[in-house]
């Protein structure tokens, strides 16, 4: 009798390529499943979180800047709030609001009625602001000063409009068409 002697096993690399596609895709399904779970939670309207208090409370206009704001007279503060690192749709988000900012309110801009910045909130010097805002990250926070009085904002439906430059642009100019006239609805 004959001994056998052990084969070798070959590698099929068709099914090993198959394979490596399958776990690939289960990985990408896996990150598509959880972006959805973590934004789950946005809906496509509109979220404002408003907060209003007496501007004597508030010192500030920006940082360090004296607020003088007539009793019928309106300002608005837009910032893009952002921490160091950021990924494409954050700087897209501040990218937009400063187009907007600087293509439709260049009069309110340089008459100081409207103000746009884009703030580090993990840096020391901004802290005053983000702790006026209640910043944490990447947000577009909208101030009005009304009436003796600061509304404060965060605007979420810009973040739906990021893959349409001219949707995002009529958006924000609408609104803050609204709030430099006081409106605050």
């Amino acid at each position: 009798m004959s001994k056998k002697r052990p084969t070798k096993q070959k590698i099929d690399l068709k099914t090993s390529n198959k394979t490596l596609i399958v776990v690939a895709g289960i990985v990408l399904l896996s990150l598509i499943v959880a972006g959805t779970v973590i934004l789950g939670g946005m809906t496509d309207t509109t979220t404002t979180t408003t907060t209003t208090q007496p501007v004597e409370t508030l010192p500030t206009c920006g940082l360090g800047e004296t607020c003088e704001v007539a009793a019928n007279d309106v300002k608005v503060e837009v910032y893009h709030f952002h921490r160091t690192s950021q990924c494409w749709s954050c700087k897209t988000l501040g990218a937009l609001a400063e187009k907007t900012v600087n293509t439709y309110f260049k009069n309110e801009l340089e008459s100081g009625r409207l103000k746009f910045d884009h703030i580090n909130v993990e840096l020391a010097q901004n802290a005053e602001l983000v702790n006026k805002y209640g910043a944490t990250g990447s947000s577009l926070m909208i101030g009005t000063y009304k009436d003796g009085k600061f509304t404060k904002e965060e605007d979420t439906q810009v973040w739906y409009k990021l893959n349409n430059e001219e949707d995002y642009l009529s958006y924000l100019k609408g609104i803050l068409e609204k709030r430099l006239e006081g409106e605050l609805s």
